[in-house]
């Protein structure tokens, strides 16, 4: 398939984005215009925008039925087991479906554009994986120095849907040229994490261990990150806000989210040169976790249910 990219682009401001509809309608670039001139805020591999490289590897994947990892593979709903494909070495499901199959775009504005993926259109062979149908929307559009997200999921089908949402943003270090990327700071309003073993949680909700603290905004100075954040604390005005910051110049990249999402995972790839703050709707591996008692953010739509969401991503 040749790959479907279409650019976006603020008159005002010359910020530009560029969306690869064609492999999950994933951002894999946004080039706001600071002071230094238009700069690019987020990570791509060189040869992501041909469509072959990994998906969740670039840009802004789009996690959706369920992000982040299903334990084995399968899960149960409703008395029924379901088998997913394994995606990960410990061969779990990971991720969901939206974020490596092409789109549709429904709308298109010079600086906006609107993509849809629904399960019954685009993949039937989903609906014998998934308890219902599903249709998910997703915006984004370059105003100043912000790219914005509106995100809409919704039950298509004729049965309840259990869903949860996330993003998986390449953060591209460092913020600033000549700046050190091991010097940039970073922050999320998180207090508590989930206990991991082979990355799945164990149930166990835990203390942020010394050295993996995030609320207090400091160094990444070679820390790795793949952990499961929770307990996020919103400001006044009822958002929560992460960030990263490049200390010298004080350039900061912001990320701002509703308390809907209950997870922040934070992520270091192996090449360093990003880094990734996600927020989810729910706890991986949630059909688990919920069956054994635990609150997982794990959302259930009745047929014709529908959820609504937004994510402001912003360079200063």
């Amino acid at each position: 398939m040749q790959p479907q990219i279409v650019s976006i682009s603020d008159p005002a401001s010359g910020a530009e984005a560029k969306i690869l509809v064609s492999l999950g309608f994933n951002c894999f670039s946004w080039r706001p215009v600071l002071a230094d001139g238009a700069r690019e805020m987020l990570w791509s591999h060189p040869d992501f925008a041909g469509g072959n490289e990994r998906p969740s590897g670039s840009g802004i994947p789009l996690l959706f039925p369920f992000p982040g990892r299903i334990g084995q593979a399968k899960y149960t709903f409703g008395g029924r087991e379901y088998q997913l494909e394994p995606g990960d070495p410990l061969g779990n499901a990971i991720h969901g479906f939206v974020h490596k199959r092409p789109w549709r775009i429904v709308d298109r504005r010079p600086e906006k554009i609107v993509g849809e993926f629904q399960a019954s259109v685009d993949d039937a062979s989903l609906l014998e994986r998934w308890p219902s149908d599903f249709r998910i929307r997703v915006s984004y559009e370059v105003r100043g120095r912000e790219l914005l997200s509106d995100i809409r999921f919704e039950n298509t089908g004729g049965g309840p849907l259990p869903c949860g949402f996330g993003t998986h943003s390449y953060f591209r270090l460092p913020l600033a040229a000549g700046a050190a990327p091991e010097e940039t700071l970073v922050y999320a309003p998180v207090s508590k994490i989930w206990e991991l073993q082979d990355m799945l949680a164990t149930g166990r909700v835990l203390p942020v261990p010394a050295g993996m603290e995030l609320d207090r905004g400091g160094p990444l100075a070679g820390r790795q990150f793949d952990t499961s954040y929770t307990d996020l604390q919103p400001e006044a005005d009822g958002l929560v806000h992460t960030w990263l910051r490049e200390p010298s110049s004080g350039r900061t990249v912001t990320q701002l989210f509703d308390t809907s999402f209950t997870q922040c995972i934070v992520y270091t790839p192996p090449h360093r040169q990003a880094i990734c703050l996600e927020p989810y709707t729910c706890l991986p591996d949630s059909f688990r976790l919920t069956a054994e008692g635990h609150e997982t953010g794990l959302r259930v739509l009745a047929p014709g249910e529908a959820y609504e969401t937004t994510i402001q991503i912003g360079a200063s």
